[in-house]
């Protein structure tokens, strides 16, 4: 073994014990680095410069001025949802992203049937954040920028990015509010996007993964941490039988994978006898087509296509974390949708839990029979009223595209209190027809009750709907075809490209607005 003399022995630890403050002064910087995002609004008639919120003035006079000099010289003045980002301001915040927030006064758009207010806030500080998380900053604080609220669903919307089965993974960015603003509003924007991130979770896990034994177990753990006034049954395929659910089961029994049906209650209401609201969510954790099959291009997508369950469930686990005083249930008919030789074939006849026939003509309009089954149970406790939602046609994403939940409703009241809550939250919904017009083209069947596609081509989305409403003698019921704004590409700049989640933030407003109306 080789000695070295002592002095040199004493230099060697007195290097080692440098190397070692300094990586320890290197972690903790990196933990306390923080980014900082400050919005600016387009300029004014009557203004010489863009004007900054409260917050982006503040910090300005913090630095004398530099900031406003700086964003002046760099290039033009900041459109709505753009950024700039400036290094080195202030110790606090190596890093300051300005993100444009349009027109300060900017209300309802009554032709956008949206506050555009809230929706710039929303796009704004989703890019800002996203700039942080690019610069590789753990931590980022976010100006309110009038409300709190929109600009903490844009910051979690905006940093929510499925990675979970790559070895690869983006930062990590954990947003707090900015200043001593209103903590309150601003917890109740990380509520509502934190449900929408949970659906957004479950519809974009591949299938192989998220079966419907699996969304069950996630569900379940995620209601009952989210508050102990809750019960979770996750029913197997022998009590889906003694239900008489004929109709549920024959979609299932195409595939090795067995069927689940769950029911969750919140029972929030002071009253344990308060009846219910109930949802209803189209469970199909995979959807081949069936015998009926679908074409190869994007079939991979079909693994969201249990959006409805994902976004009801989802809306339910918001409603429980917020202690909303109202009773809900939460019904998902989950299972996969594929061909073999015990699935349904064209033509097959099936009969659901009410006694109805159904005449099954495509294979690949399942989302319809599992619901079916689902509606009829759902009447059974005598709820206030009756919500589904499914990623039920192709055709309603040929109508509305990503722009809107299409609604079909027996309720003029729901609808409107649907809309109003769409347009706070700006995932919109619209209003599609019930018409009799539309009942006469499914019940016209030539082996059973009711066909499950219509006689013709066109109206898809109506047809589906119209075949729903057979299952539904409830006076107050909506049927919210989601297939439109399943995915996002670039429609919705908060939302990355992938599952969206949609419209869980809607439903999660609409429980809030009932309960305090109820109250």
């Amino acid at each position: 073994m080789f000695l070295l003399p002592l002095p040199a022995v004493g230099r060697v630890a007195a290097r080692r014990l440098s190397v070692q403050r300094f990586w320890n002064r290197s972690f903790s910087a990196a933990e306390m680095t923080k980014g900082l995002v400050l919005g600016i609004y387009s300029k004014g008639k009557e203004e010489d410069v863009p004007q900054f919120t409260s917050a982006g003035e503040s910090f300005d006079k913090s630095v004398s001025g530099k900031l406003r000099e700086l964003l002046t010289i760099s290039g033009p003045p900041l459109k709505a949802g753009k950024t700039r980002t400036f290094h080195g301001l202030h110790q606090d915040y190596p890093s300051v992203v300005i993100v444009g927030l349009g027109k300060k006064a900017a209300g309802v758009n009554d032709q956008e049937n949206w506050h555009e207010g809230k929706e710039n806030i929303r796009a704004a500080v989703a890019a800002g954040c996203r700039q942080v998380q690019d610069l590789e900053i753990p931590f980022v604080e976010v100006d309110p920028c009038g409300d709190a609220q929109a600009a903490a669903e844009g910051a979690v919307l905006g940093l929510y990015e499925y990675d979970e089965l790559k070895q690869k993974k983006k930062m990590m960015v954990s947003a707090q509010l900015h200043g001593s603003g209103d903590q309150e509003a601003w917890q109740k924007g990380v509520q509502f996007a934190s449900g929408q991130n949970l659906a957004r979770h479950l519809m974009e896990t591949p299938a192989n993964e998220m079966t419907p034994t699996r969304f069950a177990e996630i569900i379940e753990k995620n209601l009952k941490d989210a508050n102990s006034k809750t019960e979770v049954y996750v029913r197997p395929k022998s009590w889906i039988e003694e239900q008489a659910m004929g109709s549920f089961l024959s979609v299932a029994k195409g595939s090795d994978e067995p069927p689940v049906f769950l029911e969750i209650h919140y029972k929030g209401s002071p009253d344990a006898c308060e009846p219910p609201l109930v949802f209803v969510g189209k469970g199909i954790t995979f959807d081949s087509g069936g015998i009926s099959i679908k074409a190869s291009a994007n079939m991979d997508l079909m693994r969201a296509d249990m959006g409805g369950a994902a976004t009801i469930c989802s809306a339910i686990v918001s409603a429980a974390k917020l202690n909303l005083p109202i009773n809900i249930i939460g019904l998902a008919p989950l299972c996969e949708n594929m061909p073999s030789g015990k699935a349904n074939k064209p033509g097959d006849v099936v009969r659901a839990k009410n006694g109805k026939t159904i005449q099954v003509d495509n294979t690949d309009a399942e989302g319809r029979l599992i619901l079916a089954d689902a509606l009829c149970y759902a009447h059974t406790f005598n709820p206030k009223l009756i919500i589904n939602a499914a990623t039920l046609t192709g055709a309603m994403d040929i109508a509305l595209g990503s722009g809107a939940t299409g609604v079909f409703t027996n309720s003029t009241w729901l609808w409107t209190k649907l809309f109003e809550a769409s347009v706070e939250t700006g995932d919109r919904v619209w209003r599609m027809p019930l018409f009799e017009h539309y009942t006469k083209q499914v019940v016209d069947c030539q082996l059973a009750d009711v066909n499950n596609i219509g006689k013709y081509r066109s109206a898809g989305a109506c047809t589906a709907a119209a075949f729903l409403k057979e299952f539904v003698t409830h006076s107050i019921w909506a049927h919210l075809d989601i297939a439109g704004v399943m995915t996002n590409k670039d429609e919705v700049p908060y939302l990355r490209k992938g599952m969206t989640g949609r419209p869980t933030r809607t439903l999660i407003e609409f429980l809030l607005r009932f309960s305090q109306e109820e109250a």
